[in-house]
């Protein structure tokens, strides 16, 4: 194999898939990234996969001779980092009989260095799709979702279907009522973002086979992929297409791929964890309401624990942080509040979390009792519900 391609397609593509590279791998070759050059198309692909997730990308070079080598991804990385911004050619003979590995020499300008590579036999492949399951989702709408909901994943790998985002489709066909709706919980706080494709933008339009084939769609993907698919389409146009069956979902977005399985167990009836009526709302500035956190929250240095304090009469929120040891804060802002009085207190990290998803210029705080959910919503753009667990105030 024998191609010639610019150092920064190289790095670029090549640091893109590396994410997929375990840094314990198990097998070994799993600690490699997969190059293919194709000689007909002058296209050069290079994969890489730790058993569940896999990230394939492809980009066009001069391909002097077809071939494919597995060489080690942080090897490989480091040395194409360093190496000058020009063109790079990269050769791989056979190997001899008498020679353990591949050896794959990289050349640009006065450089010349060797590294070993593996039988690209070892590399597993990436998993397919068997089914036809299709949905061409606007990559605005995608990012929109993802945006609003990864924060809430768990990281508990004992909860393992709560460490995904579950997304579902609306239940019937009529364009009126169609939607998307992701959900992310770790049981201590819940996003909903439910967004609504009829009417929407240019950006957030959906094709009518898509609207068809979300009914009925629920599906838990992880948020690690998830993480890695923002990165992938981040600078992409338009659509990015979903294909998926029992085991696998397909991310593709024109020259990349990514694979990842899906999470298996029912996700839990999210629904049921949000009240359906409240006897206390707080309307108010969003970017006033996260400053004012951001500044008490310098003073929680131990419990991480903010109190609200709800003045009906004067309509004015307080803040406040009492850290023994360490001192205390208040700040106050201007709410339009309906309902009593309360004193409620709240994890500062889930709470800044749910406002800096919101992108609204106001928000909707509504309530009930101090050891009930909370819930937290935009009053334009997508529907947002964020849910937060309130925690109990220690006099």
């Amino acid at each position: 194999m024998k191609i010639i391609c610019s150092q920064s397609d190289l790095k670029n593509n090549l640091a893109f898939v590396s994410r997929a590279v375990p840094s314990r791998p198990e097998p070994q070759v799993l600690g490699n990234v997969l190059l293919v050059a194709d000689e007909t198309n002058q296209k050069i692909t290079m994969t890489g996969f730790d058993g569940s997730l896999g990230i394939r990308a492809s980009f066009s070079g001069e391909v002097i001779s077809e071939g494919t080598v597995a060489l080690p991804a942080k090897l490989f990385n480091d040395i194409v980092s360093r190496l000058p911004e020009m063109d790079i050619t990269l050769d791989c003979g056979d190997r001899e009989d008498d020679e353990p590995n591949l050896v794959a020499t990289l050349s640009a300008a006065s450089s010349k260095l060797q590294i070993n590579g593996m039988d690209s036999t070892e590399f597993p492949e990436l998993p397919t799709v068997a089914s036809s399951h299709t949905l061409e989702l606007p990559i605005a709408l995608l990012l929109e979702g993802l945006k609003s909901c990864l924060f809430a994943a768990s990281t508990e790998l004992a909860k393992q279907v709560l460490t995904g985002i579950h997304l579902s489709g609306s239940s019937q066909t009529d364009l009126a009522d169609a939607f998307l709706e992701f959900a992310a919980t770790d049981s201590h706080r819940l996003s909903v973002v439910r967004a609504f494709l009829a009417g929407a933008d240019d950006d957030l339009a959906v094709a009518p086979d898509t609207i068809n084939n979300l009914v009925g769609m629920a599906v838990t993907i992880p948020a690690r992929a998830l993480r890695e698919l923002e990165k992938m389409v981040g600078d992409a146009q338009h659509t990015v297409r979903m294909r998926y069956d029992d085991n696998q979902i397909i991310f593709e977005s024109g020259e990349r791929v990514l694979n990842t399985s899906r999470l298996t167990g029912a996700y839990p009836p999210y629904e049921r964890l949000i009240p359906e009526s409240f006897t206390r709302q707080i309307t108010c500035d969003r970017k006033q309401l996260l400053s004012s956190l951001e500044l008490v929250s310098v003073l929680a240095q131990k419990n991480n624990i903010v109190k609200f304090s709800l003045d009906s009469e004067s309509e004015e929120l307080t803040l406040s942080v009492d850290t023994p040891d360490v001192g205390n804060a208040k700040q106050s802002l201007p709410a339009e509040i309906i309902g009593g009085d309360i004193d409620i207190a709240f994890n500062i990290k889930y709470l800044a979390d749910g406002i800096k998803a919101i992108s609204s210029p106001e928000i909707k705080i509504q309530l009930n009792e101090w050891n009930q959910p909370v819930i937290f919503t935009p009053l334009s753009g997508l529907q947002v519900t964020y849910l937060v667990m309130p925690v109990q105030i220690r006099n």
